[in-house]
């Protein structure tokens, strides 16, 4: 995998000196940080990037609410003491609003309290809060985006008393250009699906192949929350009256933009076709159905008998098996996306786009995006 800082590394070498490194967790009231820690983040940080989060989708209701919504009630805590802070970013998920077909750059409210929710998940113990988890998060699709959507909750309340900005990625992708063409530190999204399915692991997919997704590359994610975090700030030093609620922004391709899922079906097949995988089981092809009984049965047939076969043979070879277990947890990941693979949003995003445009334009090279949001680029070079 590339290594994400080399570029940086070479031609900076002694920029690294300016980063401390602090010890917090996000599962412990308070951060986790030392004394000395929350003062010396007190007395010198301006800006907060609150980006941390479990973004599984089957943590228990306890885990997930410390995590992503107690968590940032406790940044927000520490914004307060900041001497000097100028914009809080909070990165949530566009799909923190999947009840609505169309997603706006707004808040929108929620009918469960924020507080009492974290006093809940303080008090009970696991085993209650299973029992009666589906129908406290309601018509949200998990816990992730549950939590996500309170901790939305918990930057506008708070944003009364801080320069609170909301940025909402969609699905996150490589980077297209900064700092190296490809990078990617997780295999969640479409480039997993892709190594599964180039593999041969992946030969039953659960989705209704008409579909679009919503996919952005993480560099443009990452411009889109420093300019935010700028233009929070100018408005601060402005003296502006619209920063009594935080901004929003749907950190989102434009929907024209979007493959459909055959589209990338057709991508991936072309891209394993001229560099083939390393460690294939299986000669690469996927059958597709958004039928919850069919997908079932068809992996039986084509996931689950062929596993046992394989991991028999590794046992005779005396080595340790291993596709059986991976097999059910593509099942089980399977099952906890179909939500996502088999509906459609629409994510509106005219004010990332503007907030592009107000990048002073000796800052555009480096900063700007709305060009890379609307540039049509190739799908098959950019996925290799």
């Amino acid at each position: 995998m590339l290594q994400l800082f080399d570029k940086l590394r070479s031609e900076q070498p002694h920029c690294f000196k300016k980063l401390i490194p602090l010890k917090g967790d996000i599962e412990v009231e308070g951060l986790g940080l030392s004394s000395a820690d929350r003062n010396t983040l007190i007395e010198k940080v301006s800006i907060i990037f609150h980006v941390a989060a479990s973004v599984k989708f089957d943590d228990t209701l306890k885990k997930a609410v410390l995590m992503n919504t107690r968590a940032t009630r406790d940044i927000c805590v520490l914004g307060e003491s900041l001497k000097n802070l100028v914009a809080l970013v909070h990165v949530s998920t566009t799909y923190s609003q999947i009840d609505k077909s169309v997603v706006d750059e707004i808040v929108y409210p929620m009918e469960v309290d924020w507080r009492k929710t974290i006093q809940i998940a303080e008090t009970l113990d696991d085993y209650v809060l299973e029992v009666f988890k589906s129908k406290y998060i309601g018509t949200m699709a998990n816990l992730y985006v549950f939590t996500k959507r309170l901790a939305e909750q918990v930057i506008t309340d708070y944003s009364e008393s801080l320069p609170c900005v909301i940025c909402r990625p969609s699905i996150i992708t490589p980077t297209l250009n900064e700092p190296v063409k490809g990078w990617i530190d997780s295999f969640n999204g479409p480039v997993g699906i892709m190594i599964g399915t180039g593999k041969g692991i992946i030969r039953v997919f659960y989705t209704d192949m008409s579909l679009c997704d919503n996919y952005i590359p993480i560099d443009i994610v990452v411009k889109a929350m420093i300019v935010a975090g700028w233009k929070r700030g100018i408005m601060n030093k402005n003296n502006d009256k619209r920063n009594i609620l935080p901004l929003v922004y749907n950190c989102s391709s434009s929907h024209r933009m979007n493959p459909s899922h055959i589209l990338l079906m057709q991508i991936s097949e072309k891209v394993v076709a001229e560099i083939p995988l390393e460690d294939m089981i299986w000669t690469p092809g996927v059958i597709t159905t958004k039928s919850r009984f069919f997908y079932g049965i068809l992996v039986l047939l084509l996931h689950i008998i062929p596993a046992i076969f394989i991991d028999g043979l590794l046992r005779f070879a005396g080595r340790r098996p291993r596709l059986l277990k991976q097999q059910r947890k593509i099942f089980i990941n399977s099952i906890l996306l179909a939500h996502f693979l088999l509906n459609k949003w629409v994510f509106k995003n005219k004010k990332l786009l503007s907030l592009s445009n107000e990048v002073p334009p000796n800052n555009q090279r480096d900063f700007g995006f709305a060009a890379d949001l609307n540039y049509n680029y190739d799908k098959s070079l950019y996925f290799k």
